[in-house]
């Protein structure tokens, strides 16, 4: 754990979560879902893949740019194929422990991925379904459009700014970064962890939340 001390001196309103490579690891079953698609499509899977995570599915589409295709079509194809393999996606060590610690109306789960993917990739980790969750659905841009954080704020109660976002992907973190919101970054799910200014943490089990009197949320380490 390498979290800054800042983000255990503040207290939060709600703490938000991204899904994919934060409270579970998909990746293994997503690469090999895009890894296909990318293969039909003429594309370098190697320089591809890593392009993939956290964004939606119809966002990584358009970003190709490829003649000839209905790119609305395609994201459904992906999105079927993905409900389909769930092989070998875990939570995050304790994810689902400490997500079961917090408040119910106090965290949301912000994801890239459809609701019906979420939901299914969620049971297949074991990890609770939130009372919230802002999903591609939800909003008109994806990540690193903050949207979907400023959303899920919204329907909490509280304002963006008062709220602990956890991430993992680079548009997911500039996604936070233009909340406004401060940034936890999950860093267990990568080979190769980003480098970044913000607090890391590689595993819930190095953290507790504490509940103050006036109902704010406080990250502590165990």
């Amino acid at each position: 754990m390498s979290a800054q001390k800042s983000v255990f001196n503040t207290s939060y309103r709600a703490f938000l979560f991204d899904m994919d490579g934060t409270v579970l690891n998909s990746i293994a079953a997503a690469e090999r879902v895009w890894a296909a698609w990318a293969e039909r499509h003429g594309l370098d899977v190697v320089t591809f893949l890593p392009t993939i995570h956290g964004a939606r599915a119809i966002d990584t589409i358009n970003r190709q740019a490829l003649p000839g295709i209905d790119a609305e079509a395609e994201a459904r194809f992906i999105t079927e194929a993905e409900v389909e393999d769930v092989e070998g996606i875990v939570e995050v060590a304790n994810a689902a422990k400490f997500l079961k610690t917090l408040p119910a109306q106090q965290w949301a789960i912000v994801t890239s991925a459809p609701r019906a993917l979420a939901l299914r990739r969620m049971a297949a980790a074991g990890i609770p379904e939130p009372a919230m969750m802002v999903t591609a659905e939800d909003v008109k841009a994806g990540k690193p459009d903050p949207a979907g954080y400023r959303l899920a704020a919204q329907r909490l109660g509280v304002d963006v700014t008062e709220c602990l976002i956890f991430e993992d992907a680079t548009v997911g973190i500039q996604a936070a970064e233009a909340a406004g919101a401060d940034v936890l970054v999950i860093t267990s799910t990568h080979e190769h962890p980003l480098e970044t200014p913000h607090a890391t943490l590689a595993s819930y089990d190095a953290v507790e939340v504490v509940v103050d009197a006036d109902g704010r949320l406080r990250l502590q380490p165990t």
